[in-house]
């Protein structure tokens, strides 16, 4: 069957002609590719609007070639929706699958992992990650998740930058028993990976405030609106039952409008068609001030705006965030969302499918490394972009709102929800919840009954706590290392970083595993060059430039860039506003003093005052530091104000020492945070 082919038909040309742009039809398939196996592959014609314009692939003047497809395209065309080879290869005896499936079974929220660690032959496994809206995870279905990490994973859970879990060890013979028992737990694998929309976040905090409750209703209704919908996850999993809850009829009748032009008529996928979109697509929603999402590095981040008495009536849009880039590929790049203007809040499901159904049209295919929505509005200027988002909108877009300035909020600790309930937020080093703490997590939310959240920063937060009920929580979970924000240090709080080692096939270096000594050593640092316990610094860290823990948003973020070594980025901002840029290359792990050291030293002599690290770093410029590293001789020393000796005799140093590595810290970090409870207690007439 000859597909039809369907999309822009214009070219954007640019004055440089080695970028030079050409015609490109942004869904047009193959003409011909023998089917070897009797596929549903569904197309339709459609009226288009002759002034969208697409990007493709730079070319040659005076060329006309017919564009090339990324092999991806070409596999998801002749899947039957995200089906084939996948359903073939799951029957199979070998324990990994083939490329094709590898590429389908992400939409499906898995990737096919092996541990890089051994040598020899290849043990594959699988990692699933779920899709929880808002960061909401229910008791029944946190309680499967505990038990399937046990039973069929690694025994671990990992909270992931998109409030999601991740699942890591999956046998191939045991994933349809994982994905149907998340299912059936009314959770959900579906889309956490893939070509289309990834899991909607939203600030997790359970008040019970309007803006609050406004905003998770909308990231709610925006997952589902983008939601697949020809069954070929239910089809694999559960052999085609649906299990579902109702979806709202707001969100039913924005997906199967088509007013302007929007949808495949008659397809499984009105949204998506056979194609999906060119790459992931991720989006945010939050309230005015409340930056717990990192709003501006999504595709798409959405902003309540409320009226003086509280009310919400609307939402400002930014678009075109994103973290990804490639290594020595200047023409990749992180970059962050822009106003694209304000829609009335019954408009919003409308507005996001035509900001989605631009990006699928006119998306790069043929290259994934430039296929992402930042890459089209960079090429075309916000203006343009607006036009053709207006075309499938129906609408002007109005004005964006003024809003007041962001601020990073963690939710850790106790807090009040407002309807007399409490919630906790517990720190969780790199999201990671394994051993004891694990064990003693399910106890509290199995005896207690309680539904949790997962927070952008890898934290959880339990929900709907009594008053009677904290003390003894907070007991529990202090003996299993869940500790109140008081007695974590401050740069483990704002800290993150990915897994790279040993399962991520993309990992260069270290990150999970080499986060806790790098803290370590910038505390070492701290107390060396004579900085305060709570001058802190967001560090953000990641195995490759893929950006996964969303380095570039980072004060201090560093970027695997080789074996052992990082490329360090300066210059972020603690409220997640301003993008890091790159200071140095490959600088060795070992070494990072070198370059740590100076920085922080001369921060603390020259800072203004209550500058942070990342506005001290914008403020001197890049030219400077470099001056101030390579000059660097050490601290000056001067005489000591206290005469201190923490321990008096060796007996007692191990014995903190040990307790210490628990914590992953040094003994005299624990017997200074000991000293400095101790104090702040009794100076508030409480003895703790």
């Amino acid at each position: 069957m000859k597909a039809t082919s369907f999309g822009a038909v214009n070219a954007v040309v640019s004055n440089d002609p080695k970028s030079r742009i050409q015609t490109f039809d942004g869904l047009q398939a193959s003409k011909s590719l023998a089917l070897t196996r009797n596929l549903r592959v569904l197309h339709s014609l459609r009226a288009r609007p002759s002034v969208i314009r697409a990007v493709s692939t730079p070319v040659n003047p005076g060329t006309a070639a017919e564009p090339k497809r990324s092999k991806v395209e070409i596999i998801k065309e002749h899947s039957n929706f995200i089906r084939y080879p996948l359903n073939e290869e799951l029957l199979t005896d070998a324990q990994n699958i083939n490329e094709a499936a590898t590429q389908l079974i992400k939409f499906h929220g898995s990737y096919q992992q092996y541990n890089r660690d051994d040598r020899g032959t290849r043990s594959y496994s699988f990692m699933l990650r779920t899709k929880n809206p808002c960061g909401k995870v229910s008791n029944k279905l946190y309680l499967t998740m505990d038990d399937l990490a046990d039973q069929f994973g690694i025994g671990t859970l990992r909270l992931t930058t998109r409030q999601t879990f991740q699942l890591h060890g999956v046998l191939k013979q045991n994933l349809k028993t994982v994905m149907s028992s998340i299912i059936r737990s009314m959770g959900s694998t579906l889309g956490a990976c893939g070509d289309l929309n990834r899991n909607v976040l939203a600030p997790p905090a359970p008040f019970v405030r309007k803006d609050y409750q406004f905003a998770q209703q909308t990231a709610e209704n925006i997952a589902a609106l983008l939601t697949p919908q020809s069954g070929f996850y239910y089809d694999m999993w559960v052999d085609g039952e649906k299990i579902m809850s109702a979806e709202p009829p707001e969100v039913v009748k924005a997906r199967n409008d088509n007013s302007h032009g929007t949808n495949f008529p008659d397809s499984p996928e009105p949204i998506y068609g056979t194609q999906f979109l060119p790459r992931k697509f991720k989006i945010a929603v939050t309230v005015p001030a409340d930056n717990s999402v990192d709003i501006l590095t999504n595709d798409i981040g959405v902003v309540v705006v409320s009226d003086k008495k509280g009310e919400p009536q609307g939402f400002n849009i930014y678009v075109g965030g994103g973290m990804g880039r490639t290594h020595r590929v200047e023409t990749t790049f992180p970059r962050l969302a822009e106003p694209l203007g304000y829609v009335p809040k019954e408009d919003i499901l409308y507005a996001v499918k035509a900001i989605v159904v631009t990006q699928r049209e006119n998306g790069r295919r043929d290259d994934r490394k430039y296929s992402r929505m930042k890459y089209l509005i960079s090429s075309w200027g916000v203006e343009k972009f607006r036009s053709v988002v207006e075309q499938y909108y129906g609408k002007k877009f109005e004005p964006f709102h003024k809003l007041p300035e962001w601020e990073f909020k963690s939710y850790l600790g106790w807090h009040e929800q407002g309807d007399g309930g409490y919630f906790c937020g517990l720190h969780v080093d790199n999201g990671r919840i394994g051993g004891n703490m694990k064990k003693v997590l399910r106890e509290v939310i199995e005896k207690y009954d309680l539904n949790m959240r997962i927070t952008a920063n890898q934290n959880i937060i339990l929900c709907d706590v009594r008053g009677a009920w904290k003390r003894p929580i907070t007991t529990v979970l202090a003996q299993a290392g869940l500790l109140q924000p008081r007695y974590v240090d401050p740069l483990n709080i704002t800290a993150m970083a990915c897994p790279a080692f040993p399962l991520c096939s993309l990992a260069i270096t270290e990150a999970e595993r080499g986060i806790p000594d790098i803290l370590k050593r910038v505390r070492a640092v701290f107390e060396k060059v004579g900085l305060k316990y709570n001058d802190s610094v967001v560090i953000r860290v990641t195995g490759c430039p893929n950006g996964c823990a969303r380095p570039y948003m980072a004060e201090l973020g560093l970027v695997g860039d080789g074996p052992n070594s990082y490329q360090i980025w300066l210059g972020g901002a603690p409220n997640q506003t301003r993008l890091a840029r790159t200071f140095m290359n490959k600088v060795k792990v070992q070494d990072l003093e070198k370059v740590l050291e100076p920085l922080f030293y001369h921060w603390k002599r020259k800072r203004q005052s209550k500058e942070s690290f990342g506005d001290f770093t914008t403020r001197l410029g890049f030219e400077k530091l470099q001056e101030l590293v390579d000059k660097y001789d050490g601290p000056e020393l001067s005489p000591s104000r206290y005469n201190l000796k923490l321990f008096a005799d060796k007996e007692t140093y191990e014995a903190v020492d040990e307790l210490a590595k628990l914590q992953n810290k040094s003994a005299h970090q624990l017997a200074m945070e000991v000293i400095r409870n101790y104090v702040s207690a009794q100076q508030n007439g409480k003895d703790e």
